[in-house]
């Protein structure tokens, strides 16, 4: 069970961290300090998207709007954080 539950938290660390990098990456493409045009920039963002914008959508429609301001992903990362504490006070 414990190779399982490690498994599991090696994947929710992994999707965390691709999710600081999305958002860190967005940040980037919208100051202008790098180009979104150069293609390994590109597909690291299509790919990234891909992954984590359904979620990220289905956030944004239930939180309220707070102007410029997109709190999903933090919303996103609490989430994640307390889902992965409950399993393993569940299993454990």
């Amino acid at each position: 069970m414990n190779s399982i539950l490690n498994l599991i938290n090696s994947i929710v660390d992994l999707y965390c961290f691709t999710l600081i990098v999305y958002v860190v990456l967005s940040w980037l493409v919208a100051f202008n300090i790098i180009n979104p045009w150069q293609p390994i920039v590109r597909s690291l963002y299509t790919g990234l998207s891909r992954l984590h914008d359904p979620l990220l959508d289905w956030i944004r429609s239930v939180v309220p709007n707070f102007g410029g301001l997109d709190i999903s992903p933090v919303i996103l990362l609490l989430a994640i954080q307390f889902a992965r504490n409950l399993l393993f006070e569940l299993l454990l």
